[in-house]
């Protein structure tokens, strides 16, 4: 697997809505702060942001684009990005975008996510 390849399978995995699919791309001590503020440490704390997000957002669909590489080395990568997200709540198609930036690591043969800063467009 490379960089690339792991914005693939990102991307799958956020779109299936199972933790099951994201839980391997994440390490242990990881950092996810989501484009309302909150900030989630560690994998138990994101896993309980991603089931409820899971959980109240139906049929969602996230795309990530405009991918800019700040860093591509042997062990870490760092990336920007811009996102949107779309699907059903409480009966409503709602949606959003914003911007991102990623710092990944490489464990074994895996790349897995350590931060992930998410906010909306300026």
């Amino acid at each position: 697997m490379n960089p690339e390849d792991f914005i693939k399978q990102y991307t799958t995995a956020l779109s299936s809505q199972k933790w099951s699919e994201v839980e391997p791309l994440i390490t242990k001590e990881a950092i996810i702060t989501f484009s309302n503020g909150s900030v989630h440490k560690g994998k138990e704390q994101i896993k309980i942001a991603f089931e409820y997000n899971f959980a109240q957002i139906k049929n969602e669909n996230y795309t990530i684009k405009n991918v800019i590489w700040l860093r591509k080395e042997e062990s870490y990568a760092v990336y920007t990005y811009e996102f949107s997200w779309s699907g059903i709540m409480k009966g409503k198609t709602i949606s959003g975008n914003g911007n991102g930036t990623t710092v990944l690591v490489k464990k074994s043969e895996n790349w897995k996510l350590l931060t992930e800063h998410i906010g909306r467009k300026a």
